[in-house]
């Protein structure tokens, strides 16, 4: 975990992340935290994440989603990671009323166009809606850019309960 978080925390040339499958970004990742440049390595890990059965939702992720999508919420996922269909996987992708990730709309967080898109997506003013995010650069700056409220998931909520609960009181029907 240690090697995988000093990875991602690593500086990033100014393109995009992730172009095509991710292959070249997700090499660099996985020899930076492994200290392995073995390309058979390499590839039985990303084949391994590459699926959803690899991956779990948090604790109480699901019910937020599904108690904020039956109040008639419009949701959203905004992520730098790479095409791989996981929601779809994870049986939470029909859940979501737009997904952008960066590779596929050609603007990566914290950049304001890829706040923007999804909120023209959904038809949703920035002022009427909230990020939930983890990164205080990618989240935060690129939400405040375009006047959209941002809260840091560890920090100013802590809890998936927490953010329904938030939402549902912030922006009451």
């Amino acid at each position: 975990m240690e090697g995988f978080k000093r990875a991602f925390s690593a500086p990033w040339p100014k393109t995009l992340r992730y172009q095509g499958d991710g292959r070249p970004f997700w090499r660099i990742v996985v020899a930076e935290a492994t200290d392995c440049t073995n390309n058979d390595y390499f590839e039985e890990v990303y084949q391994y994440y590459a699926y959803g059965d690899a991956w779990r939702l948090p604790a109480g992720a699901y019910e937020m989603l599904h108690d904020l999508k039956n109040a008639g919420f419009k949701l959203a996922v905004i992520s730098n990671f790479n095409t791989r269909k996981l929601l779809k996987d994870l049986h939470v992708s029909e859940m979501f009323d737009a997904i952008d990730v960066s590779s596929e709309v050609g603007h990566e967080k914290p950049a304001p166009e890829i706040f923007k898109i999804a909120l023209d997506q959904m038809g949703v003013e920035a002022g009427k809606a909230v990020h939930v995010g983890d990164d205080e650069t990618a989240d935060k700056a690129g939400a405040k850019a375009i006047g959209l409220e941002c809260w840091l998931r560890g920090e100013d909520v802590k809890t998936f309960a927490e953010i329904r609960d938030r939402i549902l009181t912030r922006f009451p029907e």
